[in-house]
């Protein structure tokens, strides 16, 4: 039986994923997290077939987590569902060694399709982050500013050109205004801006948003 474990902070969420997962004869949800360093514990306590990550998690965030777990289980599988269209977010959490993005919206039937082929030791990406990948892998030396930012702050540049306040950005990362007002100073500083309107500029006329 394949050991699945789910990191979520929404009980809706973790309960359809394991509902999902749970119907098909050669899996099983034998765990589940809400935050990050719950996560983490579970993952050392015992083996794991496949992780599935909410990219969406309190804390640390689930591109920070990624890298955590593969820091300490470089071998271990990691499939991303994120709320985020796939060219935010989909390179960078390849780059940083998920199995596979796949979006909130997808249907059942390629959830499962994607825990297969990952668990048979594959990727699973859609056509437009193999794109994505491609042309990343093709670019110059040169990067493009928003390539500079850390997954925090790119996640927080994203929610700025979204319209989001900081004080809204602080609810919805769980983080303290204080923080995610650094962030912001840092990012105006690495991307040599200084508003929130150029930013949003910025995001829109490179389709980051």
């Amino acid at each position: 039986m394949i050991r699945i474990l789910i990191a979520d902070d929404h009980a809706i969420v973790r309960s359809g994923l394991k509902q999902i997962v749970t119907h098909t004869p050669d899996l099983t949800v034998v765990g589940e997290a809400t935050s990050s360093q719950e996560l983490l514990t579970l993952a050392r306590q015992q083996p794991w077939d496949l992780i599935i990550l909410d990219i969406h998690m309190p804390g640390r965030g689930g591109l920070e987590t990624l890298k955590d777990l593969k820091r300490e289980f470089p071998k271990l599988p990691v499939l991303i569902l994120s709320m985020y269209p796939e060219d935010q977010y989909a390179v960078r959490a390849i780059k940083a060694g998920a199995s596979g993005y796949l979006s909130k919206d997808s249907a059942p039937d390629e959830l499962l399709t994607a825990i297969h082929k990952i668990l048979r030791g594959g990727k699973y990406i859609s056509s437009i982050v193999a794109e994505h990948l491609a042309t990343a892998v093709d670019a110059k030396s040169d990067k493009a500013p928003h390539e500079l930012l850390s997954d925090r702050e790119y996640q927080i540049l994203c929610l700025i050109a979204s319209g989001k306040t900081v004080g809204e950005i602080a609810v919805e990362l769980n983080l303290s205004v204080k923080t995610v007002s650094t962030h912001r100073g840092r990012i105006l500083d690495k991307m040599q801006m200084k508003t929130s309107a150029e930013l949003t500029h910025y995001a829109i006329r490179n389709q980051l948003v």
